[in-house]
């Protein structure tokens, strides 16, 4: 039978390949997010506030419901900021921790007594190297990031025993259109001199490792963050 998958954030950037390459292998997926992916109608879209835990599960059992169960989920859905400590407001705070890693948790929360029934599943959550190296200049999204890796070792920790294997993917930089407008050439060369690959990375890049962890191939890891940075970290 074919794989079950929703991603969140599946409309654009990493999330839109993420589903793409899910789709190629014959999944069935169910992206939520806030508009449509584009192009794409070989899965089920579900219009969603993740800012809003309410709506968060409600979307959720939609998407279970229209699967008829789930076996995968991938929370990709995220937002970045630039800001200093001194600069980081309130609501800059909020924002970022409630979609980066609230959702997260939610979404989580939300699935699990499927998987747990299924007595099966797999999470894959996207958090970013800045969850491992800290962010001058992006410390709130840092700190939500750990979190997501937090909460993936926990969900680990506690759903192993049942069946269920839950990781973090950690990208490195990575061209997407969430970043377009910030990075300069000059940037993306600086970047990708950085990298012992010679490049930045591509969404197809962190696709491919989020499809292998929630394949059988890679049914006997769990609780990693495992880093898709072109060797930028290697710890």
């Amino acid at each position: 039978m074919s794989q079950r998958v929703i991603v969140t954030g599946g409309s654009g950037g990493i999330g839109a390949a993420i589903v793409e390459r899910f789709v190629g292998d014959g999944a069935r997926v169910a992206v939520l997010d806030r508009r449509p992916p584009v192009g794409d109608s070989a899965s089920l879209f579900f219009d969603v506030d993740l800012r809003d835990p309410l709506d968060t599960r409600r979307a959720v059992g939609e998407a279970i419901t229209a699967l008829d169960g789930v076996d995968v989920l991938v929370n990709c859905a995220g937002v970045f900021q630039h800001a200093s400590l001194l600069d980081i407001t309130v609501d800059d705070w909020d924002l970022v921790l409630e979609v980066n890693a609230r959702a997260t948790l939610v979404t989580m929360q939300a699935v699990a007594p499927a998987m747990l029934d299924a007595r099966g599943g797999a999470i894959v959550n996207i958090a970013s190297m800045a969850a491992k190296h800290g962010g001058g200049g992006e410390g709130h999204y840092a700190a939500s990031k750990a979190a997501v890796v937090a909460l993936t070792r926990a969900g680990a920790q506690e759903w192993g025993c049942h069946g269920i294997t839950v990781n973090a993917v950690c990208p490195g930089y990575v061209l997407t259109d969430m970043g377009a407008d910030t990075r300069s050439e000059a940037d993306i060369a600086a970047w990708s001199a950085r990298s012992p690959l010679g490049r930045l990375g591509m969404p197809q890049d962190v696709a491919g490792v989020t499809h292998f962890l929630a394949s059988p191939a890679g049914g006997y890891l769990t609780g990693q963050a495992i880093n898709v940075t072109g060797g930028m970290i290697m710890h």
